[in-house]
């Protein structure tokens, strides 16, 4: 399905889309705020088909928050250290709203879930020297990196799976902190085609949804170029779906009149 199709459709549903108020936004107690009440579509699901490699054309077909996708994409997603906090976020253009979540560090970064063996080890999470790894039940901790090497040496693997959302979330929402809204990201390649499953419990429709579909277009380019790297059998494979299912997406009370402006692109 082409990215305008999909925008469409999401817009419509909104027109008939229920709303419910929550207690909590994040970590915050919004129970006595009637505006952090929000227009919800439940189980919503869509493919991305995604042409060629061309980042000039997803940025324009998108419109994600640039530059603030791009550089925090390179100098903090993909850099091979658990950064946090980091630099970036102070340009995203909602950092007021990040700010009110932030100590001294976040509650989890995306760059800490991607390079988790050694997160919250070093200040500001950039890692130089040979630190033991983190440990799950049994093994020690895999990443990004790790993905890309099984990916590249077994190409039909079904394991490609990069968790974003780890057992300690559970914990940390009943301490009221904030967790991810992102589940993890699934890589698969299949005739040729490297495809990725995006699931997600929630989104914000108008200041997360499309840098969310954006950043996770760029991790498939990435990691198709990484694996390149690796083994040459992967020059011939092409991007193939970006497959998304999101529990809640959702607009807030006061921004869904947002949606109806005349001057406002469905991309």
């Amino acid at each position: 399905m082409k990215f305008s199709k999909i925008t469409q459709i999401i817009e419509q549903s909104f027109k008939f889309a229920p709303l419910i108020h929550p207690p909590r936004w994040q970590s915050r107690d919004v129970s006595d705020r009637p505006e952090m009440a929000t227009y919800e579509i439940l189980n919503h699901s869509f493919v991305l088909d995604l042409e060629g490699e061309d980042l000039r054309f997803y940025q324009e077909l998108i419109k994600p928050n640039l530059p603030w996708a791009d550089n925090h994409f390179t100098e903090e997603r993909v850099s091979g250290h658990p950064i946090n906090p980091g630099e970036q976020w102070k340009a995203w253009p909602y950092a007021a709203s990040a700010a009110t979540h932030k100590e001294d560090v976040f509650d989890h970064s995306y760059a800490e879930r991607y390079w988790p063996k050694n997160a919250g080890q070093t200040p500001g999470g950039y890692v130089e020297e040979d630190l033991p790894s983190h440990r799950g039940i049994r093994f020690e901790y895999g990443d990004l990196h790790d993905l890309v090497t099984l990916l590249a040496n077994e190409p039909l693997t079904r394991q490609a799976y990069l968790p974003v959302w780890f057992p300690e979330d559970l914990a940390a929402a009943k301490l009221n902190k904030r967790v991810p809204c992102t589940l993890g990201h699934h890589f698969i390649m299949r005739d040729q085609k490297l495809h990725v499953v995006y699931p997600m419990r929630s989104c914000d429709y108008l200041r997360h949804f499309r840098d969310d579909v954006y950043l996770t277009v760029r991790l498939l380019l990435w990691i198709l170029d990484e694996c390149r790297k690796i083994n040459s059998s992967w020059g011939e494979v092409q991007p193939g779906t970006l497959s998304m299912h999101i529990t809640s997406l959702h607009i807030f009370r006061n921004d869904r009149r947002l949606l109806e402006t005349p001057a406002r692109s469905n991309g």
